[in-house]
């Protein structure tokens, strides 16, 4: 069991603390940046490649190898220091770039993106462990105004950079721009973090653990994509891969039993207020991140609109959660039932949700927006709450595993939603093998389908999981905020 993170040495001054701070934070924006550029372009990836098919796998590869990885990295950082562990990162995260940049066809790309992504899982994680390293809790929230600036600035400028290079440059230059950034971030990185205390202790990587839980996840997903698209629903293939990953989860969960420092520890899921509170942000972030990639299709498919205005129609919902965060963040330092607002927040959203799928197809594009900035402010009021209440209920040598446990179901709970989606969407509109994004409007026009209901089924599926969270939000139990898990709370939007 990991030992608490000592803090920095005293003699590093606050310039010094902020220099290391700005080297971290570019990396920092690297992946965030990542994660919101891809989301406007991939309509025009699907057309370009001729292959929408696979198309959510660009984004599903993505999160499952980044979610993998990141408690591997945490480990690897503790026994050979953080600094060379981050440069390791940003440099598969430029390699994965580039490769994705030069993909001739889909599944190139999508494993290219799986690459990119066992670099980008680590940088945002280490980048909070570096902070945990450098600052003192109670001094943490002098620095959190810069990784609210991060965030803040990654959810507006993705969607509207990858709508614009997709339509007046090439979708390519989206990961063509990692590598000025990620050759400067590595620059910066390798001479500032010298400075960085050195805490190391030896851990065993789980690497078994991780093989796990990837095909125990590619295997249901591969069951969603080509479930009622290449092969039956009750056909012995989907069959198979569903009963395969039941096995797989199966030995997962023995592995994380019985492993000397398994991937997740199970002590900590044990804990009732940790399950709920993860299970609560797994669902109400995965269907953010569903969301996210498919608004997209669905601004470019059904209301017409260009890869450049569907990036500018996405900001109200990249946005608003922030705004979201940032207000319930603050009320939690003063108001003793602390999970009120994220509960009306997230009915809220559900309500915004059903009214979208019940008028698809007929709502103005600014009756949208509005409804997209309320999804994402009511979602928003749950990512601080559902993280403080997890620290608060763990103690303190076990916050770093709370903390990296939660992040890990967001993900993967992201994972299995986009594919979710996609099934939804691409099985819904008749398409079968490869194709381009002009004929999925005219294959499901041939299938008598109107792709505004079947998107108002993707809708529905978003209310579900909102309301799946605001369910286990409500199972979870409301503890006294201890003082340290207060100071936390204003600043958690940045994590």
């Amino acid at each position: 069991m990991d030992q608490p993170i000592p803090h920095a040495a005293p003699s590093l001054s606050h310039a010094e603390i902020r220099t290391i701070i700005f080297g971290i934070m570019l990396a920092m924006f690297l992946a965030a940046l990542d994660q919101t550029i891809i989301a406007t372009a991939l309509p025009t990836i699907g057309r370009e490649l001729g292959d929408l098919e696979h198309l959510p796998w660009v984004v599903t590869v993505y999160l499952l190898t980044s979610t993998a990885v990141t408690p591997l990295y945490g480990k690897f950082s503790d026994s050979h220091g953080r600094r060379v562990t981050m440069l390791i990162g940003i440099v598969v995260f430029i390699i994965g770039s580039i490769a994705c940049a030069v993909a001739p066809t889909m599944i190139t790309l999508v494993l290219a993106r799986g690459l990119q992504g066992i670099g980008g899982g680590g940088l945002i994680a280490l980048a909070q462990t570096i902070v945990a390293d450098l600052v003192p809790p109670k001094e943490r929230g002098k620095y959190q105004v810069y990784f609210a600036s991060v965030f803040m600035s990654s959810s507006l400028l993705g969607p509207v950079l990858g709508g614009f290079f997709a339509e007046h440059l090439h979708w390519s230059v989206i990961f063509w721009i990692n590598l000025p950034l990620g050759l400067l971030a590595l620059f910066i990185t390798f001479h500032t973090l010298k400075k960085l205390p050195r805490h190391d202790r030896r851990h065993r990587l789980d690497l078994l653990g991780a093989f796990l839980m990837v095909a125990a996840t590619v295997s249901l997903l591969l069951a969603l994509s080509w479930g009622g698209l290449r092969f039956p629903w009750t056909s012995l293939p989907i069959l198979g891969l569903v009963a395969g990953s039941v096995l797989l989860w199966a030995l997962f969960a023995a592995r994380m039993r019985l492993a000397p420092e398994p991937l997740i520890p199970p002590g900590v899921l044990h804990n009732p207020v940790v399950r709920m509170g993860v299970l609560s942000a797994c669902f109400g972030m995965g269907t953010y991140i569903g969301l996210t990639i498919y608004l997209p299709v669905y601004f470019e498919a059904v209301r017409g609109l260009s890869a450049s205005l569907s990036g500018l129609a996405l900001i109200p919902l990249m946005a608003g959660t922030v705004c979201g965060a940032t207000v319930s963040g603050r009320s939690m330092t003063k108001a003793k039932h602390y999970k009120r607002l994220p509960m009306i927040g997230l009915f809220v959203a559900m309500v915004a949700t059903g009214t979208l799928a019940a008028f698809a197809h007929t709502m103005s594009i600014t009756m949208i927006e509005v409804l997209l900035a309320i999804i994402s402010i009511g979602l928003g009021t749950l990512l601080p709450v559902s993280t403080v209440a997890i620290q608060n209920a763990v103690r303190p040598h076990e916050l770093g595993t709370a903390t990296g446990t939660a992040n890990f179901f967001r993900s993967l709970g992201g994972a299995f939603i986009v594919a979710l989606f996609g099934a939804i969407v691409l099985s819904g509109s008749g398409l079968s093998g490869t194709a381009s994004f002009e004929t999925l409007a005219h294959t499901a026009a041939r299938s008598g389908v109107d792709l505004g209901d079947i998107f108002s089924y993707v809708f529905v599926a978003a209310g579900v999981g909102f309301g799946l969270a605001l369910v286990f939000l409500i199972a979870m139990k409301e503890l006294p905020l201890r003082g340290s898990a207060v100071k936390a709370a204003e600043a958690v939007i940045a994590d």
